[in-house]
């Protein structure tokens, strides 16, 4: 069964840094780009960055985000992770991980990000 699970989240001041981790079973991290992604209360599910696992290049980033966040892989440990400096209140969400640029997994539980003074 394939399972994500994120972790890494928590509270932090503006400006502070957060790094994510997306832990993949059941073979799907060798065959697909992998994203991480946002829902903020009351808005819509929204892409954050994507990777391509092969060569682990960047495949995009939301123009929000661009600067601040950097998405990579540890293919030994089929992991994504996502660097979030200078963080901004407007970033706080649940973050959550999933194949791109089609979604095919059940969404896991989600990381939550809490960007407050």
């Amino acid at each position: 069964q394939v399972q994500l699970v994120e972790s890494g989240g928590g509270l932090v001041q503006p400006g502070g840094s957060l790094r994510l981790s997306c832990a993949t079973s059941g073979g799907i991290y060798s065959t697909n780009a992998m994203g991480w992604y946002r829902q903020a209360p009351g808005k819509q599910r929204e892409l954050v960055a994507a990777i391509a696992i092969t060569s682990g290049s960047s495949i995009r980033y939301a123009d929000s985000v661009k600067g601040r966040f950097t998405i990579s892989r540890d293919n030994a440990k089929n992991t994504v992770y996502l660097q979030m400096n200078s963080l901004k209140p407007e970033d706080t969400a649940l973050y959550y991980c999933n194949t791109y640029p089609r979604v095919v997994i059940d969404w896991g539980q989600g990381t939550q990000v809490t960007v407050s003074s």
